[in-house]
């Protein structure tokens, strides 16, 4: 596939308004429509993720998902489970994958795949809530974004917005 132009990286994430998606390792809210509607989008695709997003998903394997994780440690490397040490060499081995792929955090990844030049799709829940938090999303409000679909939401706890994003 080396003469193949790269694929689009499709980044999903729930986060707040103050882009908050994490706190010591794991996410700071329960929203149930959200987390199927992530493992519903993220089944039988490639999903690009570092180390702790990866020990925190017991899922990850499930669904004919192929992870692609960024770690030194390769260890990690289970059946069916890609190591890498650095988010080029991810993306190098994801591309050769069949399927999507899908970018699933944390920050730094993140960060690194909206700076990497690629076409971009963003599969965002935006949670309407302050919740403290360690981990963020990187700004990305920016960028030239064109809105696909919107959907509002609402559990008990908290209001959200399923928004489908892309840039060229």
């Amino acid at each position: 596939m080396q003469d193949a132009a790269p694929k689009p990286l499709h980044l999903i994430v729930a986060c707040t308004e103050s882009r908050v998606i994490g706190r010591g390792g794991r996410l700071p809210w329960l929203i149930a429509e959200d987390t199927a509607f992530f493992h519903a989008a993220t089944a039988g695709q490639t999903v690009v993720l570092g180390r702790i997003c990866y020990e925190t998903w017991p899922q990850v394997r499930s669904d004919g998902r192929k992870p692609v994780v960024i770690s030194r440690n390769s260890a990690l490397a289970l059946s069916g489970v890609f190591v890498t040490p650095n988010f080029t060499s991810a993306l190098e081995l994801a591309d050769t994958l069949p399927g999507k792929i899908m970018i699933c955090g944390g920050e730094r990844i993140y960060a690194e795949a909206l700076a990497s030049g690629r076409p971009l799709h963003l599969h965002l829940t935006l949670i309407h809530a302050e919740i403290a938090g360690d981990t963020f999303m990187p700004e990305w409000r920016h960028l030239p974004w064109r809105e696909h679909a919107r959907r509002e939401s609402a559990d008990t706890n908290y209001r959200y917005t399923f928004l489908e994003l892309s840039l060229p």
